[in-house]
């Protein structure tokens, strides 16, 4: 059983990767998309993106990164991912699955779903181009406004290269609304012979063991459930080995806010730190009514000093310029 941290465009940055996987449980995790466009990117906005990849293309906690790419052009595509392993990357992840308007409309993420030719292309000229012991990856949703198409695009996907595909278990136009249709994944694995992982509304272990009921699949990929319960991969991997499920408390959680508040100041410019934690303190609401409780406190604060003494964090760090 493998347990990923899902790649989530504007939230799971660096620092809340890096947060996250001192938990334990997770595996490895996923680069907030890299788009390319028409040309060869630079390594220093693969540096900016993904740090990790001065560092082995791991977390501070060791846990394995992987760059996911975002685009049409499957020459394109296919040099900066050589690029990105060039850089240290040891798995190259394609985005088929992104159900952003603005993405979708530039012929990125869920729209591709449309065109299960176009994907089979853009994982074949991938897997050309990187090295071959360099696995390529792909991660879907069910379709773009119906799962009519998904076991076709699943096939284009794997018989292009892929070794392995994570199924968000909605189509576009469901966007997060529940429920995600596991139902579906059963039926994906049955025209693969690659691992299909689950993704979609796992907020808890007995979700989890839901899932993989109705799945049928081991493997999954946490969302926002792991944002929301930092430890969740940790508890479904204790319920996994048949070991007992003990829930982090919000004191235990409180190390992990200062380091994540330590590291917005900065890595961040003044105005972006404070939105950042309040964004991660809104999905921690969920599962802590303490979180409740600060980020009601913390809702209209903007100053760094104001918001460090409202965490009991009494030094606060020098910001990054912008």
């Amino acid at each position: 059983m493998q347990i990923a941290l899902a790649p989530m465009e504007g939230l799971v940055d660096n620092i809340l990767r890096d947060v996250l996987t001192r938990v334990g449980g997770i595996d490895w995790c996923v680069t907030e998309f890299i788009r390319v466009n028409d040309r060869l990117l630079t390594p220093a906005y693969f540096h900016k993106l993904a740090p990790e990849l001065l560092h082995g293309a791991h977390t501070a906690a060791g846990v394995p990164l992987r760059v996911q790419l975002l685009g049409s052009d499957p020459v394109c595509l296919a040099e900066n991912a050589a690029l990105a392993c060039e850089l240290g990357s040891e798995v190259i992840d394609l985005n088929f699955g992104c159900p952003a308007k603005t993405v979708n409309k530039s012929r990125g993420g869920a729209v591709l779903l449309k065109e299960p030719e176009l994907l089979n292309r853009i994982v074949e000229h991938v897997r050309r181009a990187v090295p071959a012991h360099i696995p390529v990856t792909a991660k879907m949703r069910l379709g773009f406004d119906s799962p009519d198409g998904a076991l076709v695009c699943a096939t284009a996907l794997a018989e292009g290269g892929a070794a392995h595909i994570v199924v968000h278990a909605r189509t576009k136009v469901d966007g997060y609304k529940p429920p995600a249709h596991w139902e579906w994944i059963p039926r994906v694995q049955d025209v693969v012979k690659v691992p299909v992982f689950a993704n979609g509304d796992i907020w808890s272990v007995e979700d989890w063991r839901r899932c993989r009921e109705i799945s049928g699949v081991e493997d999954i990929m946490l969302g926002r459930g792991l944002v929301a319960r930092p430890d969740l991969a940790r508890q479904i991997a204790a319920a996994r080995a048949g070991e007992e499920v003990v829930e982090m408390t919000w004191e235990q959680m409180q190390p992990m806010l200062h380091e994540f508040w330590r590291q917005s100041v900065e890595q961040l410019t003044e105005k972006q730190a404070p939105g950042r934690l309040k964004q991660w303190l809104a999905m921690l609401t969920r599962n802590y009514p303490q979180a409740v409780e600060l980020f009601t406190a913390l809702r209209r604060e903007t100053g760094l000093e104001q918001v460090g003494r409202l965490l009991g964090m009494t030094h606060p760090q020098p910001v990054a310029q912008s």
